[in-house]
């Protein structure tokens, strides 16, 4: 369990250290000693300290580093340095990476314990509105993920760790399960809320408009760009930006993804200087990624690169006991948020389906129920009459094994071609992805 302490002094002049920590002591501040930046950081590992005070002149890891590191692993604690006579420069420099303030060595005690107390005091301040945020954020964070399973549970625990970092995190899962509610709920937590949320959907857009879109380009620098256009990078800088089926990147962009994640530089097209951004990356991908990086159809490196944190959405079918609850907010959704019960039989219906189009598919389902509905009761009859059929294809193969992720999308589609007597538009739809998504689906699993 973290333990708490009040000033953490870290200098290597050992009788300065313990002289200043006895007269703080007597003054009633719990006081804790290191002797390096490295002493002080493994301390801090393990102890939280409301204010560090810095010799800026420490062996080791110099006063500096050890300052940027505290500032990381601690970004709440405030930081007081302490300079030699004429380094004012070198103070100045740690005022502009995050210190609170800086004292001449040796300062009188009251002077001290003045730029004490007002530091103290920004940093309770501070905990107060992470708190408020932290407060707020629970109440709405996962006001659109309605269930009460223990596999959403988990992913909401996973949700809740990841949030308030800056790790880039990687969402897997089938269409329809709610990839982009998990990037919101991500976004809406993290401390770059106050920022945009840029959502880019790879799918949907050809090579060359896609990389125009992501990086932007120079005036000139292909037939139509007659002005200069900044890439959604860009808008994303300080930000959020969620990259939805970045398994649809072809290698070239892959390439030129890579280089954004490992150092967050790249250049618009027909441009010829880099541009460096500070942008939180959030992807998702219905596609199995380690198999496409074993065929050869999706780098390495970028796959390292962007699962930095992974999180697995689970489908509809491993969470049946979510359904009655999400089926019930669909409805009050879509009856003007008026309450809509369902019959026995029809929740019954529901819960027994496999839900190939997960939670999409559902809310489809609710709302042509809701339309056909008496404004009191959805029944069976409100429901289409494939619900009723034997499942669309079984949730095993004959060997009893579990079904591969592209056979689940791959029958769930030719289901859908048959109920939509093969129009591709209202099958892309139904999905939620581009025609040209589609197309490419299509022929990759051979489908007529």
């Amino acid at each position: 369990m973290t333990r708490r302490a009040e000033i953490l002094i870290v200098d290597d002049e050992e009788t300065f250290r313990l002289v200043l920590a006895r007269e703080l002591h007597a003054r009633g501040y719990a006081v804790a000693v290191a002797g390096s930046a490295e002493e002080a950081l493994e301390r801090m590992r393990v102890e939280t300290y409301e204010v560090v005070l810095l010799d800026l002149n420490l062996p080791g890891v110099k006063g500096l580093e050890g300052l940027e590191s505290v500032r990381e692993l601690a970004p709440l604690t405030q930081v007081i340095v302490l300079t030699g006579h004429g380094a004012l420069e070198t103070a100045i420099r740690a005022m502009k990476l995050g210190a609170y303030d800086y004292l001449t060595k040796p300062c009188p005690l009251d002077e001290l314990e003045a730029v004490l107390q007002k530091a103290k005091e920004k940093r309770a301040l501070q905990q107060e509105n992470v708190a408020l945020k932290q407060e707020l954020a629970r109440q709405d964070r996962f006001s659109e993920f309605v269930g009460r399973s223990e596999a959403l549970r988990e992913v909401f625990r996973l949700i809740a760790r990841v949030a308030p970092t800056d790790s880039t995190v990687l969402l897997m899962g089938e269409s329809g399960v709610g990839k982009e509610l998990a990037a919101r709920a991500i976004y809406r937590v993290s401390s770059r809320s106050s920022r945009p949320f840029v959502v880019v959907d790879c799918s949907a857009l050809h090579e060359e408009l896609l990389q125009s879109e992501l990086f932007g380009h120079e005036r000139g620098a292909f037939t139509g760009a007659h002005a200069l256009k900044r890439g959604l990078f860009e808008v994303a800088d300080g930000a959020t930006i969620f990259l939805d089926e970045v398994g649809e990147f072809t290698l070239p962009l892959q390439a030129k993804l890579l280089r954004v994640v490992e150092n967050g530089s790249f250049r618009r097209l027909g441009g010829l200087r880099d541009i460096v951004v500070d942008a939180r990356m959030i992807a998702a991908t219905n596609r199995d990624l380690p198999q496409m990086v074993k065929d050869g159809r999706f780098r390495e490196d970028l796959f390292y690169r962007i699962n930095v944190f992974s999180i697995v959405l689970p489908p509809l079918r491993e969470r049946r006991e979510d359904i009655p609850v999400l089926a019930r907010q669909f409805a009050r959704r879509f009856n003007g948020g008026r309450t809509l019960e369902f019959t026995k039989e029809a929740m019954d219906l529901l819960v027994s389906y496999s839900w190939p189009g997960n939670v999409r598919e559902l809310q489809n389902v609710i709302e042509r129920g809701v339309i056909l509905s008496d404004g009191r009761h959805v029944e069976v009859q409100n429901l289409p009459g494939s619900l009723g059929a034997t499942t669309p294809f079984p949730e095993r193969t004959e060997e009893g094994g579990h079904l591969t992720l592209e056979e689940v999308e791959r029958r769930y589609i030719t289901t859908l071609l048959r109920q939509m007597e093969g129009h591709r538009g209202h099958v892309a739809h139904a999905l939620g992805i581009s025609e040209r998504n589609l197309y490419r689906k299509l022929k990759d699993y051979r489908l007529n």
